[in-house]
């Protein structure tokens, strides 16, 4: 599959090209929107406005397809088919275009603003932030237009590659939205997130007026509850792959900041809170159970129904840290490989539960 693929040259990836060393400090500890408010200050320090136009140039090294057909072509995430060949490719620079919409897909790309410039007016830097904007295809792009982000029940379009406008049928929400395919979710929900935290100190400027736009008007969780609860949902779903790292890597060389949630995915669950419950979630919660107390080789073992439904988890200290952020704890199976092995109690949360357990 190709996202496993991706998924382990992550891993040597970002054993080549970590983040700067102490690029996240003073993080430790903090949780919630206090998280939120220190990443704002560490990823807004050394952030170069470069401008609009130089995006075309940043999409020529940031948004190669090294990954599928690793042809070197514009790797447009409204297009690119994992799977298979794509319906159309584009040379970077050649095939890009402004505001004229072609009749159909593969006439051009374009730049889009995964969160819409309409509702920030344009501004800058925030319609020059390389994190948000991607290069995608004309057509598909005005597509998308500036509905929010969903996942469709009944699809009115659908482009060459599987991406989808329609009616939502996610919880909270009935209006329009557009759904990426599920290899881009994840990366669509990071980019996202990134955004509101770099700009805390302005989304209450924004066109919350518009019908549109997903926000709740508030500075600390920006987004309304069913978003959030989209976006972690993606977050989890579809992890950070090796293009998302690469991306990032260059991001941070081409404007000076980096996207927190690629470097350290588990800041999003420390930070914001899904209300999304399910049955098969409330009796994995609620039938789990450590099956050795005290834990013994690092291994936390548990047992109980539907683990594998259970979105993420926490290792917290005796002194309330948090220690680990694990997405999808019991997805491959019903053990926590600690990362923190020190002596002492330790609690497993999940959801609104605790768990002790000791390391001896």
């Amino acid at each position: 599959m190709k996202k496993i693929a991706s998924f382990l040259l992550a891993f040597i990836v970002s054993a080549v090209f970590a983040q700067p060393a102490n690029y996240y400090n003073g993080t430790a500890g903090l949780t919630g929107y206090a998280l939120k408010t220190k990443l704002f200050e560490i990823i807004s320090n050394g952030h170069i406005d470069r401008g609009y136009g130089s995006l075309w140039d940043g999409y020529k090294v940031g948004d190669l397809d090294k990954y599928y057909e690793n042809d070197n072509s514009i790797l447009d995430i409204y297009s690119e088919k994992p799977a298979g060949p794509d319906a159309y490719r584009y040379t970077p620079g050649t095939n890009q275009c402004g505001g004229t919409t072609p009749s159909s897909e593969g006439g051009c790309y374009n730049r889009e603003h995964l969160f819409p410039q309409g509702f920030f007016n344009e501004g800058a830097p925030m319609k020059n932030d390389y994190h948000h904007v991607r290069p995608t295809d004309n057509v598909v792009n005005g597509k998308r237009n500036n509905y929010p982000f969903g996942t469709v029940g009944t699809a009115s379009w659908t482009s060459t590659n599987g991406s989808k406008l329609g009616t939502s049928n996610f919880p909270g929400y009935g209006g329009t939205v557009f759904e990426p395919i599920d290899e881009f979710k994840g990366d669509v929900a990071r980019s996202l997130l990134y955004f509101i935290t770099r700009y805390e100190d302005k989304v209450q400027g924004f066109d919350t007026s518009n019908v549109h736009n997903p926000q709740d008007g508030s500075r600390t969780r920006v987004f309304e509850q069913w978003y959030i609860n989209l976006l972690i949902s993606w977050h989890l779903k579809d992890p950070v792959s090796a293009f998302e790292i690469a991306r990032n890597n260059y991001a941070y060389t081409f404007q000076g900041n980096r996207n927190p949630y690629v470097d350290r995915p588990e800041f999003v669950t420390m930070i914001w809170t899904s209300t999304l419950s399910t049955t098969e979630t409330s009796e994995a919660v609620s039938t789990l159970r450590i099956i050795q107390n005290p834990i013994s080789n690092g291994e936390l073992r548990v047992e109980g129904k539907n683990l594998s439904k259970i979105p993420s988890a926490q290792i917290i200290s005796a002194t309330g840290q948090v220690v680990q952020q694990i997405p999808q704890p019991f997805k491959n199976g019903n053990s926590i490989k600690l990362q923190h092995r020190n002596k002492g109690v330790y609690f497993l949360k999940i959801q609104q539960r605790t768990f002790k357990f000791i390391i001896p």
